[in-house]
């Protein structure tokens, strides 16, 4: 339950976009844009990122299988994101 596509009980995109402070589309569309290379239902994933605070959320797919695949989409990007996420600090 609680997945990220069209069955009644997967409402993961809606729980995330009701945390998040900030959507990050590109990565929602980057995974599923490299999952439509291997299978045609990932049209349908709903899966979406976005940041609350300095935490990043991203949801994956249930099954083990497209977990690992997406996550290898993002894990580029990943240490570049949780730099850029880091809180601004001042010098007095």
């Amino acid at each position: 339950m609680g997945g990220t596509g069209v069955r009644p009980t997967d409402w993961a995109p809606e729980a995330t976009r009701d945390v998040i402070e900030k959507e990050v589309p590109g990565i929602g569309e980057a995974m599923r844009q490299e999952s439509l290379k291997k299978v045609r239902t990932a049209m349908l994933s709903r899966g979406t990122a976005g940041i609350l605070g300095t935490t990043l959320i991203v949801n994956l797919p249930g099954s083990p299988k497209g977990a690992r695949e997406n996550l290898a989409v993002i894990l580029p990007v990943l240490e570049h994101t949780v730099e850029k996420l880091k809180p601004v600090t001042r010098n007095a």
